[in-house]
């Protein structure tokens, strides 16, 4: 779980407009000023008893409505001014998702049905179909390497025509996926790739202009891209997956972890090999928590296909902290025009 402190419903962006609201009770303190003026006066020309009678015991309170109702718009409009802000669920914006999946040997393992791998290329494909079209798919292969097997698409066919190519290999690189995934997401940022491709990287050719230098930002922070990372292993090569994760951190982007298979480990035949294969569940909880997303646990292909289908949800829509001035002065539009209705309907007049 994310240790992040609570922010209150609304902030305003402009906090000392809120003076403004000193003005409500100096106008409820007028209105009823104007009405004792107004009795007064009435009682000039007629008794008491007259001017209750002209007036009906039924009407007394809707002389009052209008007038609260046009101070209740007075307020939002004040609060309006100080442009409150408040974090709420709006559909998500163009995004990039990675999908990046574990390949290697014991993805083979039949205690998800009909076998692991089969299970997650369905859930994977279905998890595609959920997808807002405007959002672009790069899926990113692991085992002992990596590779992006296809880059950022809309192409839906394209995404799960590379799901279907899945090959199983030796070897489990969870560093290398999620280096690769960033490194997709991020194509002009630099990251040294050196260790997945196994190549030096290049120097830069003379007379390119220098990269500006890297700043961190909040972590979770980037919302245009998330990297969704399926394994059921544990690193037997490739760069430490936590220096990976911390790597995402530092970029903003969020990493769901997908844990499928046995906690407790088993032996798996793999081409003629044996290899006892467990489930690292801390590593995987750790690479959610650094990079402020979350971890899911899949034992059944019906699980995984569950865990996709609540990702599908949280990539359609986000929470963002938006300015809701607008709907401040919506409201208050529609009490103006209540009460001017009310007016009308009631006295013949906008009173």
């Amino acid at each position: 779980m994310n240790d992040l402190p609570l922010k209150p419903f609304m902030t305003f962006i402009w906090p000392e407009m809120l003076w403004g609201l000193l003005a409500v009770p100096l106008l409820v303190a007028l209105y009823f000023w104007m009405l004792r003026r107004r009795k007064k006066t009435a009682l000039r020309y007629a008794s008491l008893s007259l001017v209750k009678e002209a007036i009906g015991a039924g009407l007394a309170w809707r002389r009052h409505l209008p007038p609260a109702l046009l101070l209740t718009a007075i307020t939002a409009l004040l609060f309006a001014v100080a442009r409150p802000a408040a974090v709420v669920t709006l559909p998500s914006a163009e995004k990039t998702i990675v999908l990046a999946i574990d390949v290697s040997g014991s993805m083979a393992a039949t205690d998800v049905l009909p076998d692991r791998m089969t299970a997650a290329k369905e859930a994977a494909k279905a998890f595609i179909a959920e997808l807002p079209r405007s959002v672009r798919i790069a899926v990113v292969q692991f085992a002992g390497t990596a590779a992006v097997v296809q880059p950022p698409t809309l192409s839906r066919d394209d995404v799960v025509a590379a799901i279907d190519r899945f090959q199983l290999q030796r070897g489990t690189a969870i560093g290398s996926g999620l280096v690769l995934s960033l490194a997709t997401l991020f194509p002009d940022a630099g990251i040294d790739l050196s260790q997945i491709t196994g190549q030096r990287a290049m120097p830069p050719a003379t007379g390119d202009a220098p990269k500006p230098e890297f700043v961190p930002v909040a972590p979770g922070s980037y919302s245009s891209a998330a990297i969704i990372l399926l394994t059921d292993g544990q690193r037997t090569t490739g760069p430490d997956p936590i220096d990976a994760a911390r790597m995402a951190a530092d970029r903003g982007v969020r990493v769901y972890t997908v844990g499928i298979g046995t906690k407790e480990g088993e032996i798996i035949g793999f081409e003629g090999w044996s290899m006892r294969v467990r489930l690292d569940e801390e590593t995987l909880k750790n690479i959610a928590s650094l990079t402020r997303a979350d971890y899911f646990y899949a034992g059944t292909a019906q699980d995984l296909k569950q865990v996709y289908q609540g990702l599908s949800t949280r990539m359609i829509v986000e929470k963002k902290e938006t300015e809701i001035s607008a709907l401040f002065a919506a409201f208050a539009a529609l009490l103006v025009m209540a009460a001017a209705g009310l007016s009308l309907w009631w006295f013949g007049r906008v009173a």
